[in-house]
């Protein structure tokens, strides 16, 4: 998402990372990636019921689409580190329009599985008049 921060400030999308950690872990993944964007924490994971997004189940964690990302994150030269807290929490992503109708709401079915950015920016662009 970050080798395209010029072209969602270009749309006007603001990113918000959402988290369920809090305390250390919390701190140390913004200090870490260093975090451009706000991130919230939602320590009883209202927000994520909210979206529906549940708990994985074992084939979603450690599937061949999750190590498929894994070994792409070590090609581009990034280390792994060992999961903190609770890493089977499914994400996803939420774009919501600036009157608040939610655009787009991906549930994610693993730990490799984010919509691009490029049909996130499709998304906004449809939606602009």
């Amino acid at each position: 998402m970050r080798q395209h921060e010029s072209a969602l400030e270009a749309f006007g999308i603001q990113v918000i990372v959402v988290t369920f950690e809090v305390g250390a872990a919390a701190r140390n993944y913004v200090r870490e990636s260093n975090l451009p964007w706000p991130m919230l924490v939602d320590e009883t994971r209202s927000l994520y019921q909210a979206y529906n997004m549940d708990r994985g189940r074992w084939w979603d964690i450690y599937g061949p689409s999750a190590w498929w990302i894994y070994a792409k994150l070590l090609l581009k030269g990034r280390r792994l580190q060992k999961a903190v807290g609770n890493f089977d929490q499914l994400g996803g992503a939420v774009l919501i329009d600036p009157e608040g109708f939610v655009r787009l709401h991906h549930v994610g079915k693993g730990p490799a599985d984010r919509p691009s950015v490029d049909s996130l920016l499709e998304v906004v662009r449809s939606a602009t008049p």
